[in-house]
């Protein structure tokens, strides 16, 4: 077995009345919600890790399973809320956070392992802090960590305020009621964060099944469209798009379309295929725009790409406020009041419109002739502790058992 955390030690795998038991914190970051777990808890064996992962969130062992609720575990049926970070500590000189997300369907034991979540990456230092894998200096001050996403390689700079009780600073965000330990988080150099092109087409804007879009790749790869020309208003409620079954598969023909052209591949370097898009449940990123109706620079209707987005996800709001600085593009053309970038490095802040209210990112570049250069993207979430504790995997494999407990 492996040994138990330095705060939390009565969290670790263990056998309880002949069945095994599973530790994890259950977190809300920002505005999506699932586990985090200890990534030396964990089996090695991919496929042994994928089953751990179907039984902690209730998911099809096998297979797909239309219409299933995941009653038998902590997901919640959205793609925001089936969300799983492994996550483990690294150094070079300094100590700094690993994460690992799996990204979950409700309906299928398919896993996607191809992109980070800026939204729970700001579970990871309160999840990190809470165990005493990394321990802040006592008193009130600024707790800073760094963690790299091993999905995307991109450097993240998580930062934390604490007063002399030790109790977190507090923020509110849209989409979330009430205020909650507070994280900012910087992405340090996301441009190309899967394919090294801040425009993956060499492209401002391209054809992709008879619609115009523009394709950016800024902490994750995105399709930017018009709504309007999608027959529908960017103000229009999200539920009125996902349960729009043709414009969702029209949707979906855009993405595979862009997606090929963009020449994205899985994490294992294999270029996915029509039918990888189709089914892809992380890339690309679809993203309807148009002007704002209020105080933003941009509204947005965000895709998943298989659902609508009850708010912005902030990896899909660093992409898109990129995009919006970028002339020719159909963020810039469309958004409205912004800054532009000059020919020195400094902090643009862009005002996102969305269903939950306004996301505020914070892009740090200069012009550039290829478009944009950019160096760091930032915004300020929330998060907390939903729950830590054990769940009992009644259904286990023995060799998952094996793994799990040493033997």
């Amino acid at each position: 077995m492996q040994a138990a955390f330095p705060a939390l030690p009565e969290l670790a795998p263990r056998r309880r009345d002949g069945v095994v038991e599973f530790p994890v914190h259950h977190m809300r970051g920002g505005t999506s919600t699932g586990l985090v777990i200890y990534e030396a808890f964990a089996p090695a064996d991919r496929a042994l890790r994928e089953e751990l992962l179907r039984h902690l969130m209730g998911l099809p062992l096998a297979g797909t399973r239309k219409g299933n609720r995941q009653i038998t575990g902590l997901g919640r049926g959205v793609p925001t809320s089936n969300k799983v970070f492994f996550a483990a500590l690294e150094s070079d000189g300094t100590p700094r956070l690993v994460s690992t997300l799996a990204q979950l369907a409700s309906d299928t034991a398919a896993i996607d392992w191809n992109v980070n979540c800026g939204n729970m990456s700001a579970a990871l230092p309160l999840w990190a802090l809470d165990t005493g894998l990394l321990v802040r200096p006592a008193g009130a001050g600024r707790y800073e960590t760094v963690i790299r996403n091993t999905n995307t390689g991109v450097l993240a700079v998580a930062r934390m305020a604490f007063d002399p009780a030790g109790r977190a600073e507090t923020a509110e965000i849209p989409g979330v009621n009430g205020a909650f330990p507070a994280v900012d988080l910087s992405l340090a150099d996301p441009v190309g964060a899967k394919t090294g092109r801040l425009l993956p087409t060499g492209n401002r804007t391209d054809q992709a099944a008879g619609f115009t879009v523009s394709c950016v790749d800024v902490a994750v790869p995105m399709v930017i469209a018009r709504a309007e020309d999608f027959g529908r208003s960017v103000h229009d409620p999200v539920d009125s798009f996902d349960t729009d079954p043709a414009l969702m598969e029209t949707l979906r023909r855009v993405w595979v379309a862009a997606g090929l052209a963009m020449g994205l591949a899985g994490r294992d370097g294999r270029r996915l295929t029509a039918e990888d898009l189709a089914r892809s449940e992380t890339i690309p990123k679809v993203c309807l725009v148009g002007p704002p109706a209020g105080e933003g620079n941009i509204a947005a209707r965000y895709f998943t790409p298989q659902a609508g987005h009850r708010s912005m996800a902030v990896s899909g709001g660093c992409c898109l406020a990129a995009a919006a600085l970028i002339p020719g593009t159909i963020a810039h053309d469309v958004a409205r009041g912004l800054e532009a970038p000059g020919d020195a490095f400094r902090e643009i802040p862009v005002d996102i419109e969305n269903p939950a209210g306004i996301l505020a990112a914070k892009i740090e570049a200069r012009a550039d002739p290829d478009g944009l250069a950019l160096r760091q993207a930032a915004y300020t979430r929330s998060t907390q502790i939903l729950l830590r504790g054990h769940v009992p995997l009644y259904r286990a494999s023995p060799a998952l058992e094996a793994a799990l407990l040493g033997g």
